[in-house]
């Protein structure tokens, strides 16, 4: 990954990061709140010589200052930690004393440091002072020669140790900030980890790596107006009606030889919305003033129907069996010009149905009255009958899931379309997340800001007629929706 795929990445998944964040400040702040104050007290003592003479006093600092590094490291002797126990009345063990108290040589100097910490401010100055003085009488006993002469060098204090009036831990601004920190790299590294596991089609690379077939829409998810009548929504000025309005466009150069076209509409699992595409693209191809059939071919679950307004007694299966003639079971729908075979009873049989001869004989009839037929078939995982319906089809569509439909799925989903002898011409995106900012317009600075009358509307509403006059003289008045 390059450095503007990682920028893109914490782009992409930014909430994971601020998430990241919260919690691990949340987690300093929690352990700051549960860790013990800690107070430090400090006492320092000067290594020196008594020589007085003034080169004796040169060769006399030279020495001290050799000395002091291994006077500090008595500090950390337990025989020092148990004296000191013992001075202080034996109410601290010589671990606990060892575990609180450090000494450090003071660069430059003849000078120790001896440092205590204790939860106790008192305590940590008691401890700190008994070791101050505890080390000054060790070094005097080691340093004394033999004969009881005066030692050739010695320890003063020189700084005695205080009461502290604060805690040195916990240090309440660092620890949020390492937590701030950790939660950022903690974050993104999530975020980079996660892009690289996510095998979800998320961009146009994405389906160019298991397809070179185009993309021929992007519909971006608006709840509102899937809410909305769908006639009224694809009328509107907005960024989804204008997708299916692309969609539409780039359909016009699909198959460009034949006058009579044929296209299956499925995807890889249900969810992805192939029924709702299938119904708005034969809608705005109506709005085009093209003829167009809407095939329901999804007979485990079917919805043209209830999304029309039609009666949904008879239809494909009633047609396949052969109960009905196609011009009893063609239903128009007047206020989109589209003509509509719903599913009929529910066969307990699909797939049988579907790969029979007698569909056949009816994606046939259906070509040779129709600019357009758009069969809305089942999923293509579950079951192969959307395979075999774009078998005998002009192609397929493949509907794909912004962020849910999987490479894998999709290659799986296109390789059984193959194996039979379909084609797949082209691949749409559906429920892409607008843009923020953007939710109005292109992405390219050109909005929506020109006006749409009423005029516009009922233009909009329409259509040219169908050519299926038995259909339309038969039941246009019967089942409008």
């Amino acid at each position: 990954m390059e450095l503007r795929d990682y920028w893109l990445t914490i782009r992409r998944r930014w909430r994971l990061v601020v998430m990241a964040v919260l919690l691990s400040t949340a987690a300093a702040g929690l352990l700051t709140l549960q860790a013990t104050p800690l107070y430090a007290s400090s006492a320092q003592l000067f290594v020196s010589t008594p020589s007085s003479e003034t080169s004796e006093a040169a060769t006399g600092d030279q020495f001290a200052a050799r000395r002091v590094t291994s006077y500090v490291a008595l500090v950390t002797n337990r025989d020092l930690a148990e004296t000191v126990a013992n001075e202080l009345g034996g109410i601290y063990e010589p671990s606990v004393l060892l575990d609180s108290v450090s000494a450090t040589a003071i660069p430059q100097t003849v000078n120790i440091e001896i440092d205590v910490q204790n939860p106790d401010p008192v305590a940590a100055r008691d401890i700190a002072q008994a070791y101050a003085q505890s080390l000054m009488l060790l070094v005097a006993d080691i340093e004394t020669p033999p004969d009881g002469s005066a030692p050739p060098i010695r320890l003063s204090i020189t700084d005695k140790a205080t009461i502290p009036t604060g805690t040195v831990s916990p240090n309440v601004t660092r620890n949020l900030a390492l937590g701030v920190v950790l939660g950022i790299l903690l974050g993104i590294g999530i975020a980079v980890l996660r892009d690289l596991l996510d095998t979800s089609i998320s961009s146009t690379d994405d389906v160019a790596a298991v397809t070179p077939v185009p993309i021929l829409g992007n519909i971006n998810s608006d709840p509102a107006a899937v809410a909305k009548d769908q006639v009224t929504a694809l009328s509107e000025a907005t960024p989804w009606a204008e997708a299916f309005r692309v969609l539409r466009t780039n359909m016009q150069y699909v198959e460009v030889d034949q006058d009579h076209r044929v296209f299956v509409v499925s995807s890889s699992l249900p969810g992805e919305g192939k029924s709702t595409t299938s119904a708005s693209l034969a809608i705005t191809l109506a709005m085009a003033g093209e003829s167009v059939a809407l095939v329901e071919c999804d007979l485990r679950r079917p919805t043209m129907a209830k999304r029309f307004g039609l009666d949904d007694a008879v239809g494909t299966t009633s047609v396949l069996i052969g109960k009905i003639t196609l011009d009893d079971a063609l239903q128009v729908q007047r206020e989109t010009g589209v003509t509509v075979l719903t599913c009929g009873p529910r066969p307990p049989n699909p797939s049988e149905l579907l790969q029979s001869h007698a569909m056949e004989l009816l994606v046939k009839d259906l070509r040779s009255r129709f600019d357009v037929v758009i069969l809305d078939a089942p999923p293509l995982l579950p079951v192969t009958d959307a395979a075999l319906l774009a078998a005998r089809s002009d192609g397929m569509l493949a509907i794909v899931r912004h962020g849910k439909t999987t490479r894998d799925q999709l290659a799986h989903a296109l390789e059984r379309v193959d194996s039979v002898g379909g084609k797949c011409v082209g691949v749409v995106v559906n429920l892409v997340p607008p843009k923020r900012g953007r939710d109005r317009g292109y992405g390219y600075g050109y909005g929506y800001d020109y006006p749409y009358t009423a005029d516009d509307e009922s233009k909009a509403k329409k259509p040219k007629v169908p050519r299926t006059p038995k259909a339309d003289s038969k039941h246009g008045g019967k089942r409008r929706g």
